[in-house]
């Protein structure tokens, strides 16, 4: 099936930029949110993306007003009807997801692609609430979805092989790097990353190191963009304790277990860059959650 129109479910951070890659593609692109006020912060998510890409002569002003123009915002999942793909990009709820790819069943045609960006539940507990399990499979795009380079497939024990080579076509046409996981908690990239992550914390939380000598150390060292514990912070600590809990919950291995710092900081709103506060402190964030 050739993809020409996209549907997103959730315009966050996620959401918003998936929706921009899918509208730079040259691809008709509807996303549905809850209400106008999240709508509206999408389209300026949206907004501030593209002006930088025009502000550094990425794209001209005519390009920016196309892709602007491929996009369509509603408050109705009714409106994904004529869509050929839809990806979901809500919070992370296991019991959200599967009411919503429920409606996502009825609506859509039998031949449509549900996608979820879960970065951590099992695609399988999700397709079993549709009629079509083979045409469900785990996009689970990286933040930010205009920048991150990496797409990870994750295909379910149901999801059939036309399905994963149209959702590859898909993402190479967004101008992604394909990597295929199974459908396992944490697929490869977080059941790597996770483990280091925690390790970090359990180092700071110990008084072992300082934070910008563990963060400096990963850095210079091995090379790393930012060291874990300024990692956490920019992923959110609260998205961090859940995806540490789902993996606990799968395999039981300490390694994934949730630090008690880590419950702490979420516990006092300590959520990183996005409240001002986690490892680290950013004032001028803090005076935007406060306003």
């Amino acid at each position: 099936m050739a993809i020409g129109t996209v549907g997103i479910v959730g315009a966050g951070l996620m959401g918003s930029g998936i929706a921009e890659i899918s509208a730079r593609s040259g691809l008709l692109t509807h996303v549905v949110e809850a209400d106008e006020r999240s709508i509206g912060g999408a389209r300026k998510r949206i907004q501030r993306s593209l002006d930088r890409g025009r502000s550094t002569g990425k794209l001209s002003d005519e390009e920016v007003e196309q892709i602007l123009g491929r996009i369509g915002f509603s408050t109705d999942t009714e409106d994904l009807a004529p869509c050929d793909i839809v990806v979901e990009a809500i919070a992370e709820r296991l019991p959200d997801k599967v009411a919503l790819f429920e409606r996502l069943d009825r609506i859509t045609r039998d031949d449509v692609i549900l996608a979820t960006n879960t970065s951590s539940l099992p695609i399988i507990e999700i397709a079993r609430a549709t009629r079509r399990p083979e045409r469900v499979v785990g996009t689970h795009f990286f933040n930010p979805p205009p920048v991150m380079k990496l797409l990870e497939l994750v295909r379910s024990i149901a999801t059939s092989e036309d399905t994963m080579a149209e959702a590859r076509g898909f993402g190479e046409r967004l101008g992604k790097r394909i990597i295929v996981a199974q459908d396992r908690g944490g697929f490869i990239v977080n059941l790597l990353l996770i483990p280091f992550l925690t390790h970090a914390v359990r180092l700071y939380e110990s008084g072992f190191a300082t934070r910008e000598d563990i963060d400096e150390g990963m850095r210079l060292g091995c090379g790393h963009p930012m060291g874990p514990l300024q990692l956490l912070d920019y992923i959110g600590l609260d998205t961090a304790l859940f995806v540490c809990e789902a993996l606990y919950e799968e395999y039981a291995n300490a390694d994934y277990a949730p630090p008690p710092l880590l419950r702490r900081m979420v516990a006092a709103g300590w959520l990183g860059q996005k409240s001002g506060k986690g490892f680290y402190e950013y004032p001028e964030k803090a005076a935007a959650v406060t306003r």
